[in-house]
């Protein structure tokens, strides 16, 4: 299982940005795919999940500016992060989740003006 994150880089607050998580095969072969973060110095926390049905659960610093997505024919999970602050800096994580947990490599998210 591989799954490969994209997206990050420099933004200025208010400004957007969007992930990509692509998975080697089917995403339907997960209960559940997310997006988590780790800023410096602090644990690494669910920033919004996808379930295989379609629901979707976000954590409350973010509900309103984040959107989970995916792409079921690309196998990609996409998060459309908009209104960017400076506290959502820091490494973004893809997650897929059956019965084993799979991470891919991070994507560094800064927003600074």
């Amino acid at each position: 299982v591989q799954l490969q994150a994209s997206g990050g880089g420099l933004v200025q607050p208010g400004g957007s940005l969007r992930l990509s998580c692509a998975a080697s095969g089917s995403i339907f072969s997960y209960n559940i795919m997310g997006w988590y973060r780790q800023a410096p110095g602090k644990q690494r926390e669910p920033v919004a999940v996808i379930a295989n049905t379609g629901t979707t659960n976000y954590a409350d610093s973010v509900k309103g500016r984040f959107t989970i997505s995916r792409d079921t024919a690309e196998n990609t999970v996409y998060l459309q992060m908009n209104s960017l602050k400076p506290e959502d800096t820091a490494v973004y994580y893809c997650n897929a989740c059956s019965r084993t947990s799979y991470w891919g490599q991070g994507t560094q998210v800064t927003v600074s003006s």
